[in-house]
C-alpha cells in the first residue's frame, strides 16, 4: 500500500522519490535542513500566507532569513529575482492562506534554476493542481483540516535518491503505517476538492458585494477585508448563519490584515 501512495505521490508532484514523516512540521524541518547540508545559509518566506513554524524551524536552524513583501501571499516575480541568489533557499507556501495559488510555479521555479537557489515547494493546499508540480524539495501535510485530511503525517518529494539517503539518515521518528487510510483519503482527493469547489464558489457568490481577497484565484478558504466593526459582524453572521468556521485576522498563516478567513477547508 505504501507503494501505491508513493505513486500517487509522485504523479501528483512530479517528482520520483517521496519520503513519509510523520507530520507536515517534519517535512518542513527535514527539508531546511537538507538545504543547509547542500550549502545553503540564507533562507526566504513569504511575508503572510505561509505556515507557523516557517519561521520556528529558521531560527532552531540558525538561519539568515527574510520575509518577502506579497500581494496578500503572492508573490511578484520581478521581485523576487532581486532578492535570491545561490546561497538562498525559498521556502514558499503555493497556496497561501489556503485561498488563493501562485499560479506562475512554473516560471518561479525556473528563476529559482537560473540563480542557483534552491525551491521548497510547500504544496499542504495546493496538492492536486499544477503548482504543486514545480520545486526541488516538494513537502506536504496530510494533518486535520488538510485537502488531504488523514490526520496523521507528511511527506517530502525529491528526485536525487542521494538526497533520500540523507532523508533516511535524519529521520528519527517512528512511522505509524498510516498507508491503507492515506491511500483512500489520496484516491478520494479529487472528489474533495470538487465538493470544497463548491462551497468556494457558492460563499464568494453570496458574498460578492464584500472585498473578496483574489477572488478570482484557485483557492479553497475565502478571505473577506473588513474596514467596521459593523461589517465584521455581518461577516461573522453569515458564518454562524451557514455554520462556516472561521478565523480573525491579521495572522501570519493567513494575512496580516483585518479581515475574516472563511475555513471552508475544516468540512
Amino acid at each position: 500500500m505504501k507503494k501505491k501512495c508513493e505513486k500517487i505521490l509522485s504523479d501528483f508532484t512530479s517528482k520520483d522519490e517521496i519520503f513519509f514523516t510523520n507530520r507536515g512540521n517534519a517535512s518542513i524541518r527535514l527539508a531546511l535542513q537538507l538545504a543547509q547540508y547542500l550549502g545553503k545559509t540564507k533562507a526566504f518566506i513569504q511575508d503572510q500566507g505561509g505556515w507557523i513554524t516557517y519561521e520556528q524551524y529558521l531560527q532552531k536552524l540558525k538561519y539568515e532569513y527574510y520575509l518577502l513583501d506579497t500581494n496578500y501571499g503572492l508573490l511578484d516575480i520581478k521581485y523576487l529575482e532581486k532578492k535570491i541568489d545561490s546561497n538562498s533557499v525559498l521556502l514558499f507556501n503555493s497556496m497561501p492562506g489556503y485561498f488563493c495559488t501562485q499560479e506562475n510555479m512554473k516560471e518561479i521555479y525556473a528563476l529559482c534554476k537560473k540563480k542557483n537557489c534552491l525551491l521548497i515547494n510547500d504544496v499542504s493546499g495546493s496538492i492536486g493542481n499544477n503548482a504543486a508540480k514545480y520545486g526541488d524539495i516538494i513537502i506536504g501535510s496530510f494533518g486535520r483540516w488538510k485537502p488531504i485530511n488523514n490526520e496523521y503525517g507528511g511527506f517530502i518529494g525529491i528526485d536525487d535518491n542521494m538526497y533520500l539517503k540523507y532523508l533516511e539518515e535524519n529521520f528519527d521518528k517512528e512511522l505509524e503505517d498510516f498507508f491503507l487510510d492515506l491511500y483512500k483519503k489520496l484516491s478520494n482527493l479529487d472528489n474533495r476538492l470538487s465538493e470544497l469547489k463548491k462551497i468556494t464558489v457558492k460563499v464568494k457568490k453570496q458574498l460578492r458585494e464584500y472585498d473578496i481577497l483574489h477572488k478570482d484565484q484557485e483557492g479553497i478558504n475565502v478571505v473577506i477585508k473588513f474596514d467596521s466593526p459593523e461589517k465584521k459582524l455581518d461577516l461573522e453572521n453569515y458564518c454562524k448563519a451557514y455554520n462556516y468556521e472561521f478565523t480573525i485576522c491579521p495572522r501570519y498563516i493567513r494575512v496580516m490584515i483585518p479581515a475574516i478567513s472563511i475555513e471552508i477547508k475544516r468540512m
